[in-house]
């Protein structure tokens, strides 16, 4: 196995995926359901490869006219957990902001897969070139090594939203973060691949 492929494909993970750490953090600051973050975004992550590898050998899956509508997901997700959000708000706490509403358990497993593969659509469009260049051992090298970093990501996100600090401050505002980041998320991805002509 080639060190110099390992440490390019770690480069190009971490450079393309930083933005998933937040987002982790967030979603493992909901409280329960750890197993199924760290599943959701191994299913999600697994449906990048998949769409990736298959474009590399000349498949198409997915048009590139329908990347950018890939936003419709988180975007979707965030305005239903801001829906949460404002009916726990108008049921009873009284806004309070020391006691945010009491989660649901946690993001399901298809939801964190569905914004972690919405979220990695401009990913596709720069592994395709990676992977076909990189001729099939060489693509093994690169999906072999993603695999194992989502594993490291996840443990990031978990490790963020663990400290005191970050912790103290998920749990007072995460609630209203987590809705907002994944609607900005969706508006970002939309309007940056010209989704309804933005």
């Amino acid at each position: 196995m080639n060190a110099g492929i390992i440490g390019q494909a770690a480069g190009l993970f971490a450079v393309t995926n930083i933005d998933d750490i937040v987002i982790l953090a967030l979603f493992f600051a909901q409280g329960a359901g750890h197993l199924r973050i760290v599943l959701g975004q191994y299913i999600g992550f697994a449906g990048i490869l998949v769409v990736a590898v298959a474009a590399a050998f000349g498949a198409t899956f997915l048009p590139e006219s329908a990347v950018p509508y890939l936003g419709l997901l988180p975007l979707a997700l965030g305005l239903k957990a801001a829906w949460q959000v404002w009916r726990d708000r108008a049921d009873g706490d009284g806004g309070d902001d020391d006691d945010p509403p009491a989660r649901g358990g946690g993001p399901k497993a298809l939801e964190v897969a569905a914004v972690t593969f919405a979220n990695g659509g401009d990913n596709i469009g720069v592994y395709v070139p990676v992977f076909a260049t990189s001729g099939t051992s060489g693509m093994t090298v690169y999906v072999v090594v993603f695999l194992i970093l989502v594993a490291v990501w996840c443990l990031a996100g978990r490790f963020f939203a663990t400290r005191p600090l970050i912790a103290g401050a998920l749990s007072r505002w995460g609630h209203i973060l987590l809705p907002l980041v994944l609607i900005g998320l969706g508006v970002v991805i939309l309007v940056e691949g010209g989704a309804f002509g933005l």
